[in-house]
């Protein structure tokens, strides 16, 4: 069953189209298979013992944390394009599952991947 989050990685330039709220993608599966949908949660929940609204904050967050490698996709529209809400809805939840806000992943992403140029570049320097 894929989820509000699904969308295809944007090319370079692309812009992300935003996915629908939680609520209204879970209500519309649930009605898909004849359940209520907090009888989907519950079923969901038994099945995978992972809280149905966790589990989408945990996947919008990994997603996100892959958009983010695009320097080119503002914080707000990887937010959207994502399922948050709001911006600071985003923020809340990428703290708290990475420790450091979007901003500041990004900026370690962008830190590390210097640091690794900068190593390939030395070896093809000594390599010769």
């Amino acid at each position: 069953m894929p989820l509000p989050t699904d969308r295809t990685q944007p090319t370079h330039g692309q812009q992300l189209s935003r996915a629908e709220p939680v609520e209204i993608w879970k209500a519309r599966k649930a009605r898909a298979v004849n359940v209520s949908a907090n009888h989907l949660s519950e079923k969901f929940k038994h099945v995978t013992s992972v809280n149905f609204v966790d589990y989408v904050a945990r996947t919008r967050f990994e997603k996100a944390r892959r958009l983010l490698e695009d320097v080119d996709l503002r914080i707000s529209e990887i937010a959207f394009a994502v399922g948050f809400q709001s911006l600071s809805q985003f923020n809340r939840v990428f703290k708290k599952l990475s420790r450091k806000s979007p901003t500041e992943f990004r900026a370690s992403l962008l830190k590390h991947s210097k640091a690794r140029a900068n190593q390939k570049i030395g070896s093809l320097i000594n390599a010769k």
